[in-house]
C-alpha cells in the first residue's frame, strides 16, 4: 500500500513538472516572437516614417522660407525708363528700346536707386523710376561711371523698403543665385530667375561702333538675364544683393554677368550717409593681368594691374607714374584688380596722398600721388 502511494506522488510530480516546462517553452517562443516583431519590423517602418516626414518638412521649410525672401527681395526692385510711359504692352514696336525699360533697386530708405549707367545716363540727367507699388518718380542721377556701367539715382521719396547688401569678395562657385528684373517690357516687372554663380573675375570684351573696351572682374550666372534686366539684383539665398546684372552673351545661352555689389558700397554708404560723394580721383585707367593677352603687349607679370591710360587732366599726370608701369601695391595693400585700385580709391578723399608701389623693367619704385577731385 505504501508502496503504491509512493509510485503516484512521484508520478504527480513528472506530470506538473512536463506541464510547468510546457507552459514555460511557450511563454518564451511567444516573447521571442513579440520581440522580434517589434525590433526588426515595426521599429525600423517608424524610424523610415520619421525620416520621412522630417524631410518633407525640411524641404517645405525651404521653399517657405526663399518664396519669403523673394517676396520681400521684389518689393525693393524698380522700373526705370528714360522717358514717360506712352503704352504698357510688349508689342509697342520697339517698346524696350523707345522707352529706354531697365530696371533699378532700392538701397535705402530715403530715395538712393542703385541701377546702370547704360540704364539711367550720364550725372545729372533725368529718368523716371516707377516703384513696385506703382507710384512713378523723377529721379536725377547723382553719381554714374561709364566704366563700371554703375549709376545712382535719387528720388524724392522716404520711409522706402530698401536691399541689404552682401559681400561680393566672399562669393563662391556653385553658390545658389536668383537675378530680379524687368525683362522685354511692364507686362513681365521683376521676373526671378534662378541659378548659380559659374564663374567669378570674368573678364569680357565688348565692341560697339568699332571701339573696344573690357569690363573685368565679373560675376558669371546661368540665371537667366533678359534685356530690361539691366540694373537688377542678383541675390543670395539670404536675399543680399552680391551683384548688379549688367550684360549677356547673345552668342550662349545661360552666359550672364553681374558686377560685384562691394566695388560700390563705399559710393552708396557715403550718399546714405552724408547725401553726396565727393569722388576722389587718381586719373588712371589699369587693366588686370587677365585682359593682357586681349592687348598684344608682349608684356608678362605675375600680379598688379598694367596702367594703360594716364588722364591728362588727373593728378597721376604730374607724377612720375607711366603708361605700361605695373601697379603691385597702393599703401601696402596687394593690388591685383582694377575694381580692387577703384574701390580703396572711392574710400579716399580729395586731397589725401597715396603710395603706389609699381614694377617697371623688373625694378620696383613707388610714387606718391595727391588724389584730386574728378
Amino acid at each position: 500500500m505504501y508502496e503504491y502511494k509512493k509510485r503516484e506522488s512521484k508520478f504527480k510530480k513528472i506530470i506538473i513538472l512536463i506541464f510547468l516546462i510546457i507552459i514555460v517553452s511557450a511563454s518564451s517562443i511567444f516573447i521571442y516572437s513579440m520581440y522580434t516583431d517589434i525590433d526588426v519590423y515595426s521599429t525600423k517602418e517608424n524610424n523610415n516614417n520619421v525620416a520621412v516626414r522630417l524631410s518633407q518638412n525640411e524641404t517645405k521649410q525651404e521653399e517657405k522660407d526663399i518664396t519669403q525672401v523673394l517676396e520681400n527681395v521684389t518689393k525693393s526692385v524698380v522700373g526705370i525708363s528714360k522717358i514717360k510711359n506712352k503704352g504698357s504692352s510688349i508689342f509697342l514696336n520697339n517698346s524696350a528700346s523707345d522707352l529706354g525699360l531697365g530696371t533699378g533697386m532700392v538701397v535705402s530708405e530715403n530715395g538712393y536707386v542703385l541701377t546702370n549707367w547704360h540704364v539711367a545716363g550720364n550725372k545729372y540727367s533725368n529718368c523716371y523710376i516707377t516703384l513696385e507699388n506703382g507710384k512713378s518718380y523723377n529721379g536725377s542721377v547723382v553719381w554714374a561711371d561709364s566704366d563700371l556701367d554703375l549709376a545712382i539715382v535719387k528720388i524724392n521719396a522716404a520711409g522706402l523698403q530698401y536691399l541689404n547688401l552682401g559681400d561680393s569678395d566672399n562669393v563662391k562657385l556653385g553658390q545658389t543665385t536668383y537675378a530680379i528684373g524687368n525683362p522685354i517690357g511692364v507686362e513681365f516687372q521683376r521676373t526671378v530667375t534662378s541659378g548659380i554663380i559659374s564663374g567669378v573675375d570674368r573678364t569680357i570684351k565688348i565692341e560697339e561702333e568699332n571701339n573696344e573696351s573690357y569690363m573685368e572682374d565679373l560675376l558669371q550666372t546661368d540665371a537667366t538675364i533678359n534685356p530690361g534686366n539691366s540694373g537688377g539684383p542678383l541675390i543670395n539665398t539670404n536675399g543680399e544683393v552680391i551683384g548688379i546684372n549688367t550684360v549677356k552673351i547673345n552668342e550662349a545661352e545661360g552666359i550672364g554677368f553681374a558686377i560685384p555689389i562691394n566695388i560700390v558700397k563705399p559710393v552708396i554708404e557715403s550718399f546714405v550717409t552724408n547725401g553726396n560723394f565727393e569722388e576722389a580721383y587718381l586719373g588712371i585707367f589699369a587693366y588686370d593681368k587677365n585682359v593682357i593677352p586681349y592687348l598684344e603687349t608682349g608684356i608678362e607679370f605675375d600680379s598688379g594691374i598694367y596702367v594703360a591710360q594716364i588722364n591728362k587732366d588727373g593728378p597721376a599726370n604730374t607724377s612720375n607714374l607711366k603708361v605700361g608701369d605695373i601697379i603691385t601695391k597702393i599703401d601696402d595693400i596687394d593690388i591685383n584688380k582694377m575694381s580692387e585700385l577703384r574701390k580703396y580709391i572711392y574710400s579716399k578723399k580729395i586731397g589725401d596722398e597715396v603710395n603706389l608701389s609699381i614694377l617697371r623693367n623688373k625694378k620696383t619704385y613707388n610714387i606718391k600721388i595727391k588724389l584730386g577731385k574728378k
